[in-house]
């Protein structure tokens, strides 16, 4: 399980904005994105400058060669091709150099991104976060991050122990509540994931809780119990939280890469998901996917994991990841 730095002492909110303090935290999470996609962005870059030796322009030989290097980043094979066509319409024989060309992908990138549909945003009701995925992927870690990043905005969170189907899951669960100051409702192994579900809304309603982020079981293999549990659940939720926003997230391993966008065809044919959060961007060349899920999978990537802490969760915003991967 991957771990992070204890707290200091509880979280203290500024009753004022100070706009020095917004603009460091900015700059804190750009440079959080650019550290976590830098093997892909270096990657990237080093095939494309060694295509471009000796040269000043960019030539078919230099669109070969940035072919290959968004399939190796895994911007998936129609993603890829859609970019090399669009570009090469535009590449002037002896005028287009290579940040010319470095910033027409980004811009493209950043269009791709913004096209996939997205969710309706959180208008302050309370919201309950069901967070599915594989076992291996991060879900665990994800929803402790998620959980930190909601109250880093000053909202009251509760964990729902859903998982009952591994006692590891509901161990981890319970030790991140612990290490976060986050109250988490469990059951032991082997209970009705909805009953947690039941008893954390109870929970979440007397406890004045803004967000209630609910682990869920990652057993794709039995799709079916999964769909019926995930259903059971969904019920649950309809009964007892009247005026509660409901948000689905998918966790996908970005180190997978093209096996994470077959997860994902899997269980949205079991459960529709609203968003992606994508994790382990900081270990992998592949960062690209990223793209590949908006485009391929019209999917929206709402976070990305880039690092170990508690705190390594970047909102995703299209246009700084795809300058982070191109400029």
């Amino acid at each position: 399980m991957e771990d992070f730095e204890d707290e200091d002492g509880p979280l203290e909110l500024t009753p004022e904005p100070d706009l020095a303090v917004e603009e460091n935290q900015k700059k804190g999470l750009w440079g959080k994105l650019k550290r976590g996609l830098f093997m892909t962005h270096t990657e990237m870059l080093e095939r494309l400058d060694a295509a471009m030796e000796g040269r000043t322009v960019v030539n078919e030989e230099t669109l070969e060669v940035l072919e290959e290097s968004l399939l190796g980043a895994d911007l998936g094979v129609e993603t890829t091709l859609e970019l090399i066509e669009s570009i090469r319409s535009d590449v002037r024989p002896g005028q287009t150099d290579l940040l010319a060309l470095r910033d027409r992908l980004a811009d493209e990138v950043s269009l791709m991104l913004l096209d996939a549909p997205q969710p309706e945003p959180l208008d302050g009701s309370p919201t309950v976060h069901l967070i599915v995925g594989v076992n291996g992927v991060g879900k665990t870690t994800s929803i402790a991050k998620l959980g930190r990043w909601y109250q880093q905005n000053g909202s009251k969170v509760i964990f729902a122990a859903g998982d009952t189907f591994r006692a590891a899951a509901i161990e981890q669960i319970s030790l991140w509540g612990e290490r976060l100051g986050i109250d988490v409702v469990r059951q032991n192994a082997g209970g009705d994931p909805a009953a947690v579900v039941f008893d954390a809304l109870q929970a979440a309603r007397a406890r004045g809780a803004d967000h209630l982020i609910v682990d869920t079981a990652g057993r794709l293999h039995v799709k079916v119990n999964l769909m019926k549990e995930l259903e059971k659940i969904g019920r649950v939720i309809d009964r007892e939280a009247a005026g509660w926003r409901r948000r689905t997230l998918l966790v996908l391993d970005a180190t997978t890469g093209q096996n994470a966008i077959a997860q994902a065809r899997e269980f949205n044919k079991a459960v529709q998901a609203d968003g992606v959060i994508l994790t382990k961007i900081d270990g992998t060349a592949k960062g690209g996917m990223a793209v590949a899920v908006a485009r391929d999978l019209r999917l929206p990537v709402l976070f990305l994991g880039v690092g170990e802490a508690a705190e390594d969760l970047v909102e995703f915003q299209p246009r700084a990841f795809a300058s982070a991967l191109f400029r």
